[in-house]
């Protein structure tokens, strides 16, 4: 008799959100000795899912945190599951204030599913942008009551700023296009080589892996594309005077991260009035011996080579547990 295969770490669940629109989610409880230190509320990425990051995921239990996290609309799982995505879903039919909203309930839910428990948002890329997002909002979404229910905010690889700009043509399609028809269909491929090397990470099986996703998509919508890059842009331009002093926050780079601009990230830290706040770029490790990748950490830190991921992990570990029981949970 073949011997039973493993349990995966997690428990999936598709489970209603806002509007009762249905997201496939995974939760990955502690499997530390002793009760869960924190909840991790992740939030991937553009053209992302978060099965991809099921072994970081996996290894933050392990060092004894609850991890929750969602496909978001026009992602993953949640846009296109033949059979539980919902009828309007459409890959990369999303928009800033939709994706704002939708955290929001996702908060609110992981702080009544994990009760008492410090929640920590861990945002990566345009997640991270989203992130920086939900702490500086305008608007009545988020509300004071859920911004209160965060103990900290960690972001890798956040999206400020690309490293290298679209075209100026067309970035004004995107522009008037996401203003008249939203939902139109905008190439936005990924291109995961620049002159023979990754742009994702100095990994090739990682590169491999993303070129061969059949949830990766070439394409985005108009308006999807427009906020998630034009936010950024003005988070880095003003919105970091709006950042709550009291929240902590942790910004992740690769130094050569060919993706998102360390630079203009580094830049936006500078500026944050927050009581708390570390900015940390991985530099060159001694352990790398490869002549044909660069030196410094690139974009995906999970899944670079060396000790990068493992140190990123160590590092996050490390401030959450410093923070998880400094403020209240509110109420």
């Amino acid at each position: 008799m073949a011997a039973a295969e493993p349990s995966p770490p997690y428990t999936e669940a598709w489970l209603d959100g806002p509007e009762a629109h249905p997201f496939y989610t995974r939760t990955y409880p502690s499997s530390a000795s002793g009760p869960p230190k924190a909840v991790l509320l992740f939030i991937h990425g553009y053209n992302d899912h978060i099965s991809r990051h099921a072994d970081t995921h996996a290894e933050l239990a392990r060092r004894g945190l609850v991890v929750f996290a969602y496909d978001m609309r026009g992602f993953g799982r949640t846009a296109l599951d033949e059979e539980r995505r919902s009828p309007d879903e459409a890959f990369g039919r999303t928009n800033r204030l939709v994706e704002v909203r939708d955290l929001e309930w996702w908060v609110r839910h992981v702080a009544k599913a994990h009760e008492g428990l410090p929640i920590f948002l861990m945002g990566y890329s345009s997640g991270g942008g989203l992130a920086l997002a939900f702490a500086t909002r305008t608007s009545t979404t988020p509300s004071p009551e859920t911004l209160a229910l965060i103990s900290g905010i960690i972001v890798i690889g956040p999206l400020l700023m690309l490293k290298h700009q679209p075209p100026w043509l067309l970035r004004n399609a995107c522009r008037l296009l996401a203003s008249i028809a939203p939902d139109f269909p905008l190439p936005a491929n990924q291109p995961y080589e620049v002159r023979g090397l990754s742009r994702f990470s100095r990994d090739p099986e990682v590169q491999k892996s993303l070129c061969e996703d059949p949830m990766r998509k070439p394409h985005g919508t108009a308006l999807g594309l427009w906020d998630m890059i034009s936010e950024g842009e003005e988070l880095a331009r003003s919105g970091w005077r709006r950042w709550p002093p009291d929240l902590p926050l942790i910004l992740f780079y690769g130094a050569a991260d060919e993706i998102n601009s360390p630079v203009e990230g580094e830049a936006f830290f500078d500026k944050l009035p927050c009581k708390d706040k570390q900015f940390v770029a991985y530099e060159a490790s001694g352990d790398i011996i490869q002549i044909a990748v660069p030196a410094d950490a690139m974009h995906e830190l999970m899944h670079d080579i060396g000790d990068v991921p493992q140190r990123f992990i160590n590092d996050s570990v490390r401030w959450v547990e410093e923070r998880a029981f400094r403020q209240p949970v509110a109420a």
